[in-house]
């Protein structure tokens, strides 16, 4: 994805949030914008409200206190308000951006792909694929998900779109060895990319985890480095119920980034921070639309904002 998002991206963020910002706007704007000094009625207003937009008990507490800390006993405005909300949820965020640089490590680089089914997972490697050879890159797409034919075909079409080789199994067969056979193709034939998509059924969840774990024992037999990046994909509709996929899946597998879908689909755009707060991983890149522009790097600060209702 871009280092440097257009411009028309926050134009596209501030979209994708407006349910997630209208209601906290709605209910900021009816809690706070009573000319009166700040009391304690009110910060125990806005710490239920945080909770309501998914942010959590623990950063919702933590937010609320910081908002006390900069606003009780004065009056304030709607700006002010609003403002100083984003700057204490900016604070929850710090730290917790990473970067997603698949151009800027060794070749091939490996990017293994993880979550449930429907979390968005293939629709973003399918994203990423097409921004990597619109930058001229050669990309190797692996359909790892071997248990669902209609993940292969979706997978097969984003392939074709990106102008992306792609490789396949008969339903049934083993991912590990679809997987071993991309890595191997990739480094041969001087592929700069793989991207593996994989399966997602956590109603088995321990074969699940025992799959990917051999998924991943054996592209280290071509590559004792890789994969070089484990992107957990979470999707924002389900809630709080992304924090316990993370806690999942970042138990049992080592991720290093979480890529948040599906922000422009939900009101609770919020759950991003208890989700970024828990994770051992950093937040790399979130998703607020079906274009391919409309995934991009976290931007703390930006998201921050937006999800108060503030231009980025």
């Amino acid at each position: 994805m871009s280092d440097t998002p257009k411009k028309g991206w926050f134009s596209r963020l501030a979209d994708g949030l407006s349910r997630s910002s209208k209601q906290m706007t709605e209910q900021v704007t009816q809690a706070f914008v009573v000319r009166k000094p700040l009391d304690q009625e009110q910060l125990d207003q806005l710490e239920e409200m945080l909770i309501e937009a998914d942010l959590g008990p623990h950063s919702a507490a933590r937010i609320t206190q910081a908002f006390s800390d900069k606003r009780f006993g004065k009056e304030s405005s709607e700006q002010e308000v609003k403002e100083a909300l984003a700057e204490a949820i900016g604070t929850e965020l710090e730290g917790r951006q990473g970067t997603f640089d698949p151009l800027g490590g060794p070749r091939p680089y490996v990017v293994l792909f993880i979550g449930v089914n429907g979390s968005g997972k293939t629709t973003t490697l399918g994203k990423i694929a097409k921004d990597l050879t619109n930058k001229g890159a050669k990309v190797l797409i692996a359909a790892g998900d071997t248990f669902r034919a209609a993940a292969v075909e979706q997978l097969k079409v984003w392939a074709d779109r990106a102008g992306a080789e792609f490789m396949s199994r008969p339903v049934g067969s083993d991912a590990a060895g679809l997987a071993y056979d991309a890595v191997e193709k990739a480094k041969a034939e001087g592929f700069d990319v793989v991207l593996i998509d994989t399966a997602g059924r956590l109603q088995n969840k321990q074969g699940l985890m025992d799959e990917l774990l051999k998924v991943m024992r054996v592209v280290k037999k071509v590559d004792p480095d890789a994969p070089h990046e484990v992107l957990l994909v979470l999707d924002a509709t389900v809630g709080r119920n992304a924090l316990s996929q993370e806690h999942i899946f970042g138990n049992a597998i080592g991720v290093t980034g979480i890529v948040m879908t599906k922000l422009d689909g939900t009101a609770r755009g919020g759950v991003l921070v208890p989700v970024a707060q828990a994770s051992d991983s950093p937040i790399k890149l979130i998703g607020v639309g079906e274009g391919i522009e409309d995934l991009q790097p976290f931007d703390a600060r930006a998201f921050s904002r937006t999800l108060v209702g503030l231009d980025a």
